[in-house]
């Protein structure tokens, strides 16, 4: 996998996290370095592990679909950069973050919730025959440093950016998702 597909990767499934931080940045009434740490730590692990995850489950099925894994890594990745935009337009409730979400379940809640479409890309790597082990750092390390970077830009802007950084990262998946089906087509 080139760097600039790697990297194209690692910011699209950072913009969920980006936009959760910079809703907590805007909801937390103080911010300290302790909620910086607590969200882009948990943020970045988790968005680490998945892709780790989906590989594992991955290559268990490889040997079934291997014919058609570009077709399986077309569909997730647009599944889930569509599912980013359909989110980007639908209604959040703005109460949600009323407490600190940097703090017990919801910090769970919302780690899990934000990195769960790293699972899909950790099933199409797999899927591709490419190891893990470096994406899912650069994935983990990108979600880190996007959280900090939401987190503060939260503290400056107004809420209206959220929704379209999920649409540009939905759209850069999907981007990625016809590349892949393109460059195995064509060159087939």
């Amino acid at each position: 996998m080139d760097t600039i597909t790697l990297l194209g990767i690692a910011v699209a499934l950072a913009m969920d996290a980006f936009a959760v931080a910079l809703a907590t940045g805007l909801a937390l009434s103080v911010m300290n370095g302790r909620h910086l740490f607590r969200l882009s730590f948990h943020f970045g692990l988790f968005q680490a592990l998945m892709p780790v995850i989906g590989w594992m489950a991955g290559m268990t099925i490889q040997a079934w679909i291997a014919a058609y894994a570009h077709w399986v890594a077309f569909f997730l990745l647009a599944f889930v950069g569509l599912k980013m935009i359909y989110e980007a337009f639908a209604d959040h409730d703005e109460d949600a973050l009323v407490r600190d979400p940097t703090r017990g379940w919801s910090l769970i809640m919302l780690s899990v919730a934000t990195s769960i479409d790293a699972l899909a890309v950790g099933l199409t790597l797999a899927m591709l025959n490419v190891s893990v082990w470096v994406p899912s750092l650069v994935i983990g390390v990108t979600a880190g440093v996007l959280t900090v970077v939401g987190m503060l830009l939260g503290r400056r802007i107004s809420g209206i950016w959220g929704q379209r950084v999920e649409i540009l990262g939905g759209l850069v998946l999907c981007s990625i998702g016809g590349k892949i089906l393109l460059e195995h087509t064509l060159l087939q």
